[in-house]
């Protein structure tokens, strides 16, 4: 089995068109290297690329991908840090500004978690790594009662925000906060319909202001 042909066939078109309109942007890229002022923390999830929902240049976003778009709290013991050393490198390396969690809709991390569902395999990383969002899920309550939907929307807002708190155990993290050098946000995206919402900092509610990003 060769390479994807769909990868190759959108190369072509990216050489064809795009890298001809930003061929400059990636030479001074390669020469000065980046700095781009925003870090933003996503799902994995093949429907909600930051790039195509921000219209991001090459350098403008510092991107991190997992599954549930979540961190760990600081913890500088052991290795396989993937996030943390991303994080660190970002705020400490690079200097961004801001830090974005960008939360979805339809979430299959979160749904896995919220169902119980059983391990996909013997190692059950995804039951492992979304345990993280137990604070999470306590705040929100127990789903019975309620629809699905609902609770599924509500834990995964909620999710985002505890990934806000997690952020701020790591020590960077919060001094930079709070010398002001860095702002933490919360945002859902909807993949039905496009919708980004953000949350606002002082009450955690989520709403659509496309004007600025609440911050935290």
């Amino acid at each position: 089995m060769g390479f994807p042909e769909r990868l190759i066939d959108g190369y072509r078109i990216f050489r064809d068109t795009r890298l001809v309109v930003e061929q400059n942007r990636y030479r001074e890229l390669a020469e000065t290297g980046q700095q781009p002022e925003i870090m933003l923390i996503g799902c994995s999830d093949s429907r909600v690329s930051p790039e195509v929902i921000f219209d991001a240049r090459p350098g403008e976003l510092f991107v991190v991908r997992n599954v549930a778009n979540l961190v760990p709290t600081y913890s500088p013991t052991g290795f396989a840090h993937g996030v943390s050393a991303a994080l660190e490198f970002a705020v400490e390396g690079l200097r961004v500004r801001h830090i974005v969690v960008l939360g979805h809709a339809r979430c299959g991390g979160i749904r896995a978690y919220a169902e119980s569902n059983a391990p996909l395999s013997a190692g059950n990383f995804i039951g492992k790594w979304m345990s993280l969002i137990a604070p999470a899920a306590a705040s929100v309550g127990s789903p019975a009662g309620r629809p699905l939907a609902e609770y599924l929307t509500r834990l995964e807002q909620a999710s985002t925000l505890h990934t806000l708190d997690n952020l701020m155990t790591f020590p960077f993290v919060r001094i930079a906060v709070e010398h002001r050098r860095l702002r933490l946000h919360a945002a859902y995206f909807d993949v039905a319909t496009g919708m980004l919402s953000t949350a606002d900092p002082a009450t955690g509610d989520f709403a659509y202001r496309p004007q600025r990003l609440g911050s935290r």
